[in-house]
């Protein structure tokens, strides 16, 4: 069995339902740290989530930028597995995320004492893992 991510009619990822479920709740569970609603609703009973595109896309944007703009690599780790994920939702949806081509600023909150503050690495990082998990997410 599984569950489909979609926008309207177009699926852009059908995964196994823990998979769906678990994303679901990662989802939710990123709201308060973007400190903006994802756009991703409730599965409602059709074995679907619906994708509001341009919100879940503002929402991938600032959890992007935070990541970039972090030192912290117990934080970086965290979201980092999720973004590459959402990451290939969002260019699924035919949306882009801003955060990845703009200049970025070090952060002054989540601050760790070990320096690893190298935002160009984190971006290769990040797209290089968004890229191995598009291929691995049938749509």
């Amino acid at each position: 069995m599984s569950k489909c991510f979609q926008v309207g009619d177009l699926v852009l990822w059908n995964p196994s339902n823990t998979v769906a479920q678990l994303f679901f709740r990662m989802t939710e569970a990123m709201v308060p740290v973007a400190g903006c609603p994802s756009g991703v609703g409730p599965d409602v009973g059709r074995d679907e989530y619906q994708i509001a595109p341009d919100t879940f896309a503002a929402f991938v944007d600032v959890l992007t930028a935070r990541y970039l703009s972090t030192n912290h690599p117990i934080l970086k780790s965290m979201i980092e597995g999720y973004l590459s994920t959402a990451l290939v939702l969002v260019r699924r949806s035919g949306l882009d995320v801003p955060a990845l081509d703009q200049p970025v600023t070090r952060a002054s909150r989540d601050i760790s004492l070990r320096d690893a503050f190298d935002p160009d690495a984190d971006r290769q990082r990040l797209l290089s893992l968004a890229a191995s998990h598009a291929m691995a997410m049938p749509d």
